[in-house]
């Protein structure tokens, strides 16, 4: 009997089958993953974000099964072919190729040379050469010559057995028990061959003579061969040694003993493989290969992204933004601790002696009229000479001012959006991207959700993916990194508010058009005056919002509201009041907690013991921002130069991108290092994200450095005894 979905599930996700089921009810009832994760806890056995998605992602796939299961039961029901052998074969098919392999020979078929075969009544032929008998009555020769019919293009007894062993090898092509076979023996045995398409030097000249086995080629070298061969610098094939498919089909195909068809069904075989079923084969692996580095690259740029998005913000410094440039100059924004653009002005450093002195004035005039704490600089064109004007500017001031470079990528994408347009409708482009550059230091998650992930620039071939899979993953991962970290309902911008659970884009603009005609939210609760939020919109996304000044104090915490009760009680239990929670005075809540024994506590208090320690969490660091635990970015004071690297030079970076075979790390040259996964730790990585991380602070030993090609090797190897 097969599996339900549910067991299947529970398999390959190592769940109990009745947790499983709990939690496709949630999703199906139309709970969001984020408010599943946070408030539904003892339904799913505290399953997280990404456990869930990975479910839900299943779970959609395994339902498309079933649904292709069905329609080809239908299809060949529709015919009258369907056997119970077909049916129990299309039951225990486990992929949706396996299904289209069974349905093959009910397919309708475009003209074939095999279904011209069967117009001209060649079957008859066909069916006795499969037949493969010691001895014909009559003869094959002569049942040859009866079908001889120049009306029907079969001019001689050699036309008869060609058009007979067109139907053998189309039938032996749509087995699916055959090609199940050949695509696994393919796969085992096969290898993935490049070779040169041009007489042209490029980026992929490693792979002008290459080959690679099937089962073992990494998924970066899936998307960069696909990319060559898309560019038309390359092709590409998949081989496999002949003499094993073919003796694979003989065993199954081929009868034992002589008969005098053999010739026929042999050339039939060949014929079938070679014509029909290789060609096929191949699409069908290199379609899996691709598929499946690409999940592959989506899963790592996914982890990238969420890394990125929760670094730590720099609060409360006053930051200048700097978009560097030549001829249209560089333009400066000058933002407070909240974002609120002080100041902007565009200064010509590069453009000779008098207006670098005028850029000079400018910069003094902006850091100390506005006290600026931080000089952001986008690492785009020009940023280098930027970088260099910038520390010459705060050594001669003497200010405590820092500066950092930060990453540009994506910001030409907001600064050209409509959205950039609406919010700030004075500003040309440049001026926008100065904003967005200083925004994005100060609260990089509220920054990065104006702009398409895919243009943040922490993936690896996301311009080869599959469109709609990779905007689906990065979307999801913005969505948990959103309601992780919660939105002030007071300040968000509408595209922030549009990934928090249960808010879609237009109720996020009725939010902020509500909030702009009746001033500030007073609580939670007024969310619902808003029109397109109901019951159960407000159940989804009321635990994600925050109202810092809101007179119930839980208002400003992820406790949700259906729990308030449950909260006060805990309070009350142990002789807590409102100003002990805002006076920070609950640090030993989670030991009395335990002492009076969770288990019993949540059952008095009506909640689950999971919802417990959640609400004990809350309750002891009331609006907090759990990055703030994290790493903050490394500030710099001067410039370092690529000419200054030397091999063996410690220094300490931040990791920007992680890869497939290693991580690019920012040391401060404008020129991001490699450290190699052989290079990452001394003990073996199977994958660079198990090591590191974008947004981490590490350090890392020179190894070698190449100016002209741009190339900086780095090493993590044994820094723990060189510190």
């Amino acid at each position: 009997m097969a599996q339900s979905i549910f067991e299947i599930l529970a398999k390959e996700l190592s769940l109990g089958v009745d947790q499983v089921e709990r939690t496709v009810a949630l999703m199906d009832e139309g709970n969001t993953i984020p408010f599943i994760s946070r408030y539904r806890k003892e339904v799913t056995g505290e399953l997280d974000d990404t456990q869930l998605r990975k479910l839900e992602e299943r779970l959609r796939y395994l339902r498309n099964i079933e649904a292709r299961r069905a329609e080809v039961k239908n299809l060949i029901a529709a015919q009258e072919k369907l056997t119970p052998e077909i049916e129990r074969a299309i039951d225990n098919a486990a992929t949706i190729t396996e299904i289209d392999d069974i349905y093959r020979p009910f397919r309708p078929k475009r003209k074939t040379r095999a279904s011209v075969a069967r117009e001209r009544g060649l079957a008859p032929l066909a069916e006795a050469l499969m037949a493969q008998e010691s001895t014909y009555e009559p003869a094959l020769e002569v049942l040859a010559a009866s079908l001889v019919d120049a009306e029907k293009g079969v001019e001689t007894p050699e036309a008869a057995f060609a058009g007979a062993m067109d139907i053998l090898a189309e039938d032996i092509s749509d087995n699916a028990e055959y090609r199940k076979g050949i695509r696994n023996l393919t796969v085992a045995h096969g290898m993935i061959e490049t070779k040169k398409a041009k007489e042209e030097d490029s980026v992929y000249a490693q792979y002008y003579d290459h080959s690679e086995s099937v089962a073992k080629i990494p998924s970066h070298r899936v998307l960069a061969i696909n990319r060559g061969e898309k560019e038309e610098f390359l092709k590409v094939s998949v081989t496999v040694p002949t003499d094993i498919i073919l003796n694979y089909l003989f065993s199954l195909v081929m009868k034992k003993g002589d008969s005098p068809a053999k010739q026929y069904v042999a050339a039939a075989i060949t014929d079938s493989y070679e014509r029909l079923i290789a060609p096929s084969v191949e699409r069908e692996i290199r379609s899996d290969l691709f598929d499946a580095a690409c999940e592959g690259a989506i899963v790592l740029f996914s982890d990238n992204l969420q890394h990125l998005l929760m670094q730590a913000p720099i609060k409360g410094k006053v930051v200048l933004g700097f978009d560097p440039g030549y001829a249209h100059g560089c333009k400066l924004a000058v933002c407070d601790a909240t974002g609120k653009v002080l100041d902007t002005a565009v200064i010509y450093p590069t453009q000779g002696k008098g207006r670098a002195e005028e850029a000079t004035r400018v910069m003094k005039r902006l850091i100390t009229k506005w006290g600026v704490d931080v000089v952001a600089i986008g690492n785009g064109t020009a940023s280098r000479e930027s970088e260099k004007f910038v520390a010459g500017v705060l050594r001669e001031m003497q200010a405590k001012t820092k500066y950092i470079i930060v990453s540009e990528s994506g910001a030409s994408v907001y600064s050209a959006s409509k959205l950039a347009a609406e919010e700030f409708p004075e500003f040309d482009v440049m001026q926008r991207s100065a904003v967005s550059i200083a925004r994005r230091l100060q609260d990089p998650l509220a920054e990065l959700v104006k702009i398409d992930p895919k243009a943040i620039g922490v993936g690896q071939y996301q311009h080869d993916m599959k469109p709609a899979r990779l905007d689906e993953a990065l979307s999801g991962v913005v969505e948990d990194c959103v309601n992780r970290v919660g939105v002030d309902l007071n300040t968000a911008s509408h595209s922030l508010l549009s990934y928090i659970s249960g808010i879609n884009a237009v109720s996020a603009r009725n939010i902020v058009k509500y909030r702009e005609e009746n001033g500030e939210f007073r609580t939670r609760a007024e969310v619902l005056k808003v029109p397109r939020i109901g019951a159960k919109a407000y159940e989804q996304c009321a635990g994600f919002l925050r109202v810092p000044g809101s007179r119930e104090m839980l208002d400003n915490t992820g406790v949700h509201p259906e729990s308030y009760e449950a909260a006060y009680a805990l309070l009350s239990r142990f002789g807590y009041t409102r100003e002990d929670v805002l006076g920070g005075k609950l640090g030993e809540l989670g030991k009395q907690v335990a002492k009076a024994g969770a288990a019993k506590l949540a059952a008095e208090l009506g909640i689950g013991e999971p919802t417990l320690h959640d609400i004990v969490a809350e309750l002891q660091k009331p609006g907090r921002d759990l990055r703030d635990d994290f790493e903050p970015p490394l500030l710099s004071e001067d410039v370092l130069e690529m000419t200054d690297l030397k091999p063996g030079q410690m220094l300490t970076g931040t990791v920007r991108n992680v890869i497939d075979f290693g991580a690019f790390v920012d040391i401060g040259v404008h020129q991001d290092g490699l450290v190699h996964i052989s290079e990452l730790s001394d003990k073996f990585v199977k994958h660079p994200r198990d090591v590191v991380s974008v947004g981490d602070i590490v350090r890392v030993r020179v190894l070698s450095v190449d100016v002209a090609k741009k190339r900086i090797a780095l090493s993590m190897k044994t820094l723990k005894t060189e510190q």
